[in-house]
Order: C-alpha cells, then structure tokens, then sequence
C-alpha cells in the first residue's frame, strides 16, 4: 500500500500494483478453472444421458414383433452388475480418504481396486451383449433394442474410459507423487466415476427392473 498527498493536504492511500495484492482483478487459479470446466463438462454428459433416456422412453415398448424386455433380462445378473458398480465407487470412497490423509500406496491401491471392479463392470456388460445377439437381439431387431444397446453401450464406453483413466492416474502417481495437480485430478476422476454410477441407477431402475414387468 502507498500514499501520496493532494494539492489541498489531504493524505491519499492506495493499492500498489507491484505489491502482488491490488491489481483489482480477481484471480482465478488453475485449479478453480479445471473443476470449474468440469462441472460444465458433467453437466453436458448429463444432457446426453437425459436424451438417451427420454429416445428410450418413447420407443421402449416398439417391439416390431420381436422379444421384450421380459424375455431378454436376466434380472440376477443385472443385480450382480449393478452390486460389482457401486461397489467401486465405496472404494473409490477409501482411495479419496487415503489421498486426504496423505497416504499414496494406499491411494494407488484403491485406486487400482476401483479399476478392477471397473472392468469387471464392463466385462458382464459385454457378456450380456454377446448373450443377446446369440439370441438374434440385436439393434436392428427392434426400435426398443437400438434404444436399449445405444443407451447401455454409452454409459459402458463412458465407464471404459473411466478405466483407463484410473490406470493413468495410477502412473502419474507413481511417478510424481501426491502432488497438488494429481490430487485435483483424482478429485475430477471421483466425480466422473460416481456420476456413472447415478447413471446406471437411473439405467438398472428405468430399463431393466420397469422393463421386466411389462
């Protein structure tokens, strides 16, 4: 802070520029920019979702002569799916604490956990696919099934790519350590990962538990 004095005496003070504190520009840093840009990025996927619910939603019950949802589910694995999915993300819960309590093996641990549980995830995923087409159920039998594969393999590719973005981060760790960008990182990575699993909430309730009791 300076000061300087007016023609009539007065004593004036201001900001100095050069102290770092008074450009009179707020700041944003580049921690609150990447989350921020996040944020608007989640909210975007959300809108995709939200389409790929209401497209399956208005043609969930066109058939075209062929099976339902009834004949195709199998209830007990879906369940198993949904169990392994949401059961990463309580470990995705503990790699978070370890990282808040500074504990990097522990950190990589879970986190590596969360990826197993991750593929896993996607490997049931891919067997009912195959189960399916076996079946002669395929996205072009029906409009119900173009809606139900596009809507399930999209949140499928996007857990995918949560995968792979575990075994990044999994690397960046071991090579740099807790630092403040990784930590940031993996916070963006735990928003990502429990925004797929309200997903496929959304997906087990609405596709497959209402469409058994058709």
């Amino acid at each position: 802070m300076s000061t300087t004095t007016t023609a009539s005496g007065e004593t004036v003070f201001y900001l100095d520029e050069s102290d770092g504190h008074g450009d009179g520009h707020a700041h944003t840093g580049p921690g609150g920019s990447t989350m921020l840009g996040f944020w608007i990025y989640l909210m975007s996927d959300a809108l995709i979702f939200a389409t790929l619910f209401a497209t399956y939603g208005v043609v969930g019950t066109s058939y075209a002569g062929g099976p339902g949802p009834r004949e195709l589910f199998e209830l007990p694995l879906v369940a198993i799916n949904t169990a392994i999915l949401l059961t990463s993300s309580i470990t995705y819960g503990f790699a978070m604490i370890a990282m808040q309590e500074g504990r990097l093996s522990g950190t990589r641990a879970w986190l590596a956990l969360t990826g197993l549980l991750g593929a896993a995830f996607v490997g049931v995923e891919l067997y009912e696919f195959s189960k399916l087409a076996h079946e002669g159920a395929t996205p072009q039998t029906s409009a119900f099934l173009s809606a139900f594969f596009t809507l399930v393999a999209t949140h499928g590719l996007h857990v995918t790519v949560g995968i792979v973005w575990v075994g990044v981060m999994l690397v960046q760790l071991t090579q740099r350590g807790l630092t403040a960008d990784n930590k940031r990182r993996v916070m963006c990575l735990s928003m990502f990962w429990h925004f797929l699993d309200v997903v496929w909430i959304g997906v087990f309730t609405f596709v497959y538990l209402l469409g058994s009791l058709r």
